[in-house]
């Protein structure tokens, strides 16, 4: 059961709140009391997720935001401090991840560059164009959504190269603002169902085995991970990478299921 008055009176942004894990967290703050502004370049889609979420009672406005542009992400901030009065919390969900090439010599620039401005550089804009607002509400947090593929090869070399500088900006942004009283933090997910899955079922039954906890992970796993990041139960933690991959980095599941098979065939 959530609690429903962490947040109360906080004001929160998202990026990328459309669907997936960042309407996860959306839905996740609001049902703790938060007013969410839910942002995404795809706003009638945002607008009929908001839609769906305000019919629960939840305090939560859609609005139109490309990270790739400061323009873009300027108005967000200000349309999120203009209807909350503050801003409490940025939650850093948008991202862009464009398939490999099957060689790595025939990745074109345009690509990797997409990548690397959506994924990292979004991230930094928002990032930037916050930071005076969450220091001035004095309760400030920002939570980025990392990867697995960040400090793993899992494929996808130029999200996979954001994720990782991702990373490191939630370092060395948490030593800047920490003494301004604000805390960075980031989450890394393994394999979540999204919509990016969608048609995808039996590489998502194929990987599953690969995790000690047995299953792929859920939008709403990602969510429980934020909200505590973001919340003042974790008031003294900042700087840090809180995996949420069901073990995945932690355990090598096909090393260990190899070796079993050959005991077993020696016995």
């Amino acid at each position: 059961m959530t609690d429903t008055t962490r947040f109360e009176g906080f004001g929160v942004l998202v990026t990328g709140a459309a669907r997936g894990i960042g309407a996860a967290v959306s839905r996740r703050l609001a049902e703790e009391g938060a007013r969410v502004l839910m942002t995404d370049v795809d706003l009638p889609e945002a607008e009929k997720t908001a839609a769906g979420l305000r019919e629960l009672g939840l305090a939560i406005e859609a609005f139109g935001c490309d990270v790739g542009s400061q323009e873009s992400v300027e108005r967000a901030v200000a349309r999120a401090v203009e209807s909350f009065g503050a801003l409490d919390v940025l939650v850093n969900s948008a991202a862009h991840c464009t398939p490999d090439r099957p060689l790595f010599e025939d990745e074109p620039d345009d690509e990797w560059a997409s990548d690397l401005d959506i994924t990292l550089t979004g991230p930094y804009r928002c990032c930037r164009a916050a930071l005076p607002h969450l220091v001035a509400s004095g309760r400030g947090a920002i939570v980025n959504i990392g990867s697995v593929n960040g400090g793993q090869d899992f494929g996808n070399h130029a999200y996979s190269a954001a994720k990782a500088g991702l990373a490191s900006l939630t370092r060395t942004l948490a030593g800047h603002a920490g003494p301004r009283g604000v805390r960075v933090n980031l989450v890394t997910p393994g394999t979540v169902r999204t919509s990016a899955w969608e048609g995808r079922d039996a590489e998502l039954d194929a990987v599953r085995g690969l995790y000690p906890l047995g299953r792929v992970g859920e939008p709403e796993d990602i969510a429980a991970a934020v909200a505590f990041l973001a919340s003042r139960d974790a008031s003294w933690i900042t700087g840090t990478t809180l995996a949420v991959d069901g073990g995945l980095t932690a355990v090598n599941s096909a090393f260990r299921q190899s070796l079993s098979e050959r005991r077993a065939e020696r016995q």
